[in-house]
């Protein structure tokens, strides 16, 4: 069997490749596995992006939960980050969202937290699959009284937002902002917050109806809000994925700010405030090379990780860093929260951007973005981590390595969520990179299919 779990849970098309009977066997074994050491009846906390998909395979999960003696407490449509920060209070014992993130409404996930908050490791992701391989081999299938039930929760989203502007509130009466909440998961709970803190907020994709999820919106197509930033004349504009734990920013021109820009905007806001832990930002390969000449300008050490927050993650807990992320927008903040936090990251820099009294293109200017084209090539599931044994392939990305060698970059990768290979390169003439990355995706695309 091929390994369900890639770098952020399970992931597949709903009810083709990630189906209820899947969705079933997950929540049976992931509920066996990380609850086996309670010494009372465990409880999993449940939510879900807006995808139609959603409900169908939470209750398929919910059910396997409730056959091996798990109880439930369903929250319904939730960000990804405010389940991890729920579980992580000590209402449950673990905890599962149900999103395929910024991908398209056919897909969806699973996604499993232990009960501080955390994504699993390899290992216990392993176990789970070893006993589902296994046909739930040695577990007790509970009758009677002992088979869970599930609580239906609606006020779980209020406990979230109250934390959130907890952590990070700064006044934002007179800040005019334009949000794009992706027709998913945080089109109340980002839009709640930000009014509360004394924004006026203008929303835009805020009506999910199932199908709509990441369609054209949100942090993966930013057009409309950059446009809409300028006719709105408005301060900034924030664009959240499906499932609020990704955010990207538009500065007042109308200009994206990526992840690694927030990242250098905030980090070096804490430095100067004596709070950027260990001094140390932490980043993947994947993160442009202007954030490494900006850290080394301004005396701060970035750490570099393999590619997924989850590697991010788990530098940031090994070294006793505060914030770490990736270019895409996830970016976490460890004293705050255990994974990447869309309305979070949005806070802090609107901190930033209202201590400092200075526009969000004044204070993205810290750090030179440098050219980077990232083309992606559609490749199968079961092939795409097998790209380079192909000879044509190979002997062509090594060509281009030796063309931008002291100049450059060139990163090629599976993507750990989706049927890609994602082809990097980074120099100095956009025109140039772009069409060798467009040239070497369409070879890997033809070589592989």
């Amino acid at each position: 069997m091929a390994r369900l779990f890639g770098t952020d849970g399970v992931r597949g098309v709903a009810n083709q490749e990630l189906t209820p009977l899947l969705a079933m066997q997950l929540g049976q074994a992931g509920a066996y596995i990380l609850t086996k050491e309670a010494d009372h009846k465990p409880t999993l906390m449940v939510g879900c992006d807006t995808r139609i998909s959603g409900d169908m395979l939470a209750n398929a999960l919910m059910a396997g939960a409730c056959s091996v003696g798990a109880n439930c407490i369903y929250v319904g449509v939730m960000p990804t980050p405010a389940i991890a920060y729920l579980t992580k209070t000590g209402i449950a014992d673990a905890g599962v969202v149900i999103s395929a993130s910024h991908n398209p409404v056919e897909f969806n996930g699973i996604k499993f937290f232990d009960g501080e908050g955390f994504k699993l490791p390899d290992a216990v992701e392993d176990e789970i699959e070893a006993l589902i391989a296994s046909n739930m081999e040695g577990v007790d299938f509970k009758v009677g009284t002992e088979i869970g039930k599930i609580d239906y929760q609606t006020e779980a989203a209020e406990t979230y937002i109250n934390h959130s502007i907890a952590m990070v509130h700064p006044d934002l009466t007179g800040y005019k902002l334009v949000a794009d909440c992706a027709e998913g998961a945080s089109y109340y709970t980002s839009i709640e917050a930000l009014r509360r803190l004394g924004a006026q907020v203008i929303p835009i994709h805020n009506h999910p109806d199932g199908t709509n999820i990441n369609a054209k919106c949100g942090s993966t197509h930013m057009e409309e809000l950059m446009e809409r930033v300028l006719a709105e004349g408005a301060d900034m504009g924030l664009a959240f994925d499906g499932d609020a734990d990704r955010f990207l920013a538009v500065d007042e021109k109308g200009r994206k700010v990526d992840g690694d820009q927030i990242m250098a905007i905030v980090g070096n806001y804490l430095k100067e405030k004596g709070q950027l832990k260990q001094n140390t930002i932490v980043a993947t390969v994947m993160s442009n090379l202007g954030l490494f000449l900006m850290a080394e300008r301004q005396g701060i050490r970035v750490e570099k990780t393999k590619v997924g927050d989850r590697y991010v993650l788990e530098r940031m807990k090994e070294i006793g860093a505060s914030i770490g992320g990736e270019q895409s927008g996830h970016v976490i903040f460890l004293d705050e929260n255990t994974t990447g936090d869309g309305l979070l990251s949005a806070l802090h820099l609107l901190q930033v951007v209202k201590e400092s009294g200075k526009k969000l293109s004044e204070l993205a200017d810290i750090m030179e973005v440098m050219p980077q084209a990232l083309v992606n090539a559609s490749v199968p599931n079961q092939k795409k981590a097998t790209f380079l044994e192909n000879p044509e392939i190979a002997a062509a990305i090594s060509k281009l390595e030796e063309k931008f060698a002291g100049e450059g970059r060139v990163l090629i990768r599976p993507s750990g969520t989706e049927p890609l290979v994602r082809v990097m390169i980074e120099g100095k003439d956009i025109n140039v990179i772009r069409q060798d990355a467009e040239d070497l995706a369409k070879l890997i695309t033809k070589a592989m299919n």
